[in-house]
């Protein structure tokens, strides 16, 4: 499979012309640590944003920050942590999922809207997403967006591009909101609690005006030996300390709870983030489902009726990461019956090949939604030579 690394857009949509001619499928590569997410590769060559790299804007005092796709996201965050500023949305890193090296880039976290626990309280990345450049189907370099939020009318091509996964064009450069960094980082950890409690104690913090910036369940086992339910509370110090003891008032029936800060608290977050209490066995197939959160318990308890399982809580129990053997079709039967019994969705994040391409990775959609989604790729990829089948068969 030959590839090719354009350092230029103009390059780009030379390159993407002359497959389309040709109708040649190319994968899209950007640090290759996610190269297991979606359905399989069905393709003859790759494009790779690799060379498209640089900080193209950063204005601190407007809280934007524009790079090319091909940019490492640490050199992103290391520019944005010298002037006490952050992502709002806190992207997983997924090389301990995948057992993958290289350096995640920026456009691949536009790409697949990369959020982590803080979306509960800042958003998904598409969020913060203000701006995009790109090549389309055609070869032709499109601009939608710039450096300030502004209602749209028509077709929002930006929020269109993030969590595409490559499938509509190649990212050549992002543009995104960007927000202090946090003077305080505190974390409330309850003790001992069950799932169903759990999510219970989740709630009324989440319902409470203390806003929180993380909230997540590991059960027994899950990087430690007992039930740990985290409360995360960002802010000055002062703020957070006065919210801190005000949660601990509002949720004092679930028990006491410890206060975690500084770089135990950071590593915990981390741990949610990564998904990193499911990692190992990497054999082990891993699942992203989204529900209610009220309705977490009842999606994995049902799983597990009918499936050895195991899994933790993230956005309040809204997301459920579970892992489960590989074998057979990877639960996927027992997981989408208990989703469509509860609502929400379902996406298979990591198995073998031969499972994810017999299997539907990501929740199949009612034949209107798939009507849709065929005629936007057609109208922004119409060779679709762009990430063929990545997200579904045929698309």
């Amino acid at each position: 499979m030959g590839g090719s690394e354009p350092e230029t857009e103009a390059e780009a949509c030379e390159r993407v012309r002359a497959a389309s001619g040709r109708a040649e499928r190319l994968r899209i590569v950007g640090g290759g640590t996610k190269a297991g997410l979606g359905r399989p590769a069905q393709d003859e060559a790759s494009l790779s944003a690799g060379k498209l790299t640089g900080i193209t804007l950063y204005e601190p005092a407007e809280m934007v920050i524009g790079a090319r796709a091909g940019t490492p996201l640490a050199e992103v965050e290391a520019l944005l942590a010298s002037r006490n500023q952050m992502l709002p949305f806190e992207p997983m890193d997924y090389r301990g999922l995948f057992g993958t090296a290289g350096e995640p880039t920026i456009g691949a976290v536009a790409a697949i809207n990369n959020s982590g626990p803080r979306r509960i309280n800042a958003g998904a990345a598409r969020d913060s997403l203000i701006g995009v450049r790109f090549v389309n189907g055609r070869g032709e370099a499109i601009k939608s967006g710039g450096r300030v939020m502004k209602n749209v009318t028509g077709l929002d091509l930006v929020k269109l591009m993030a969590g595409a996964h490559g499938t509509l064009g190649l990212l050549t450069e992002v543009t995104f909101k960007v927000l202090p960094v946090n003077e305080r980082v505190a974390t409330l950890v309850f003790s001992g609690l069950d799932d169903a409690r759990a999510i219970e104690a989740l709630a009324a913090a989440l319902g409470s005006p203390f806003e929180p910036t993380g909230a997540a369940h590991l059960p027994a086992g899950r990087g430690a030996p007992e039930a740990r339910t985290l409360l995360r509370i960002e802010g000055f110090s002062d703020a957070v300390e006065y919210r801190l003891g005000e949660l601990r008032r509002v949720l004092k029936r679930f028990g006491s709870a410890e206060v975690t800060d500084g770089e135990g608290g950071t590593a915990l977050w981390r741990s949610v983030r990564d998904a990193a209490p499911l990692a190992e066995p990497r054999t082990d197939a891993l699942w992203r489902i989204s529900t209610a959160p009220s309705r977490g318990p009842s999606v994995t308890a049902a799983i597990a009726a009918r499936r050895e399982a195991r899994w933790f809580y993230d956005w309040g129990g809204g997301l459920v990461w579970l892992a489960i053997s590989a074998e057979g079709d990877a639960g996927a039967e027992a997981i989408r019956a208990a989703v469509r019994a509860a609502g929400g969705h379902a996406t298979l994040v990591r198995a073998p090949d031969a499972v994810r391409a017999a299997v539907p990775v990501f929740e199949p959609l009612a034949e209107p939604l798939m009507r849709v989604t065929v005629g936007i790729k057609a109208a922004h990829d119409p060779a679709a030579i762009f990430n063929p089948g990545r997200m579904y068969a045929g698309v």
